[in-house]
């Protein structure tokens, strides 16, 4: 499989300011607020230059599945000022996870690290209240920097205007 198979079969498109590419496979029934019950996607980071998941942050937690190809690498940046990267990947008995639940108010962000594999990760994405596109926050790379100045490196890499 290569990622164009991949965009093909999903008919993925790219993620507005995050990055990479997704469709929504499910929403559930809308809730008095205008969201849905909840949301799922299903998408694809590659090792191109410049394609990872931007550094944003959601009103509600957000679980990530890993599916297919390489492990996927996220930045969280909590609240509390504390900072993690954690593994989504296969190797689950070497500290990997193949199921993650970023809490509400975690600034995010996720890559493909190069250096071998397949050079694509396919993954996905449930939310309960779903996602909408008015909760999405995007990261400030210059602001975030500063209040965790130990990450500002990889701060770096996964800001976008």
């Amino acid at each position: 499989m290569t990622p164009e198979d991949l965009i093909a079969h999903y008919e993925l498109e790219p993620i507005p300011r995050e990055g990479g590419r997704f469709r929504q496979t499910w929403a559930g029934p809308g809730r008095g607020d205008g969201r849905p019950e909840g949301t799922a996607i299903v998408a694809l980071l590659t090792t191109e230059p410049g394609d990872c998941s931007a550094l944003h942050r959601l009103p509600g937690d957000e679980i990530w599945h890993f599916y297919l190809g390489d492990p996927l690498r996220m930045l969280l940046l909590a609240p509390d000022g504390s900072s993690r990267v954690i593994v989504l990947g296969p190797d689950v008995l070497d500290g990997q996870y193949v199921q993650y639940v970023v809490p509400a108010g975690t600034w995010m962000g996720a890559w493909v690290p190069g250096g071998g594999g397949v050079g694509w990760t396919l993954f996905g994405c449930t939310m309960a209240p779903g996602f909408t596109f008015e909760g999405y926050e995007h990261g400030d790379a210059v602001e975030l920097a500063r209040l965790y100045p130990d990450r500002a490196a990889l701060i770096g890499e996964l800001g976008r205007a």
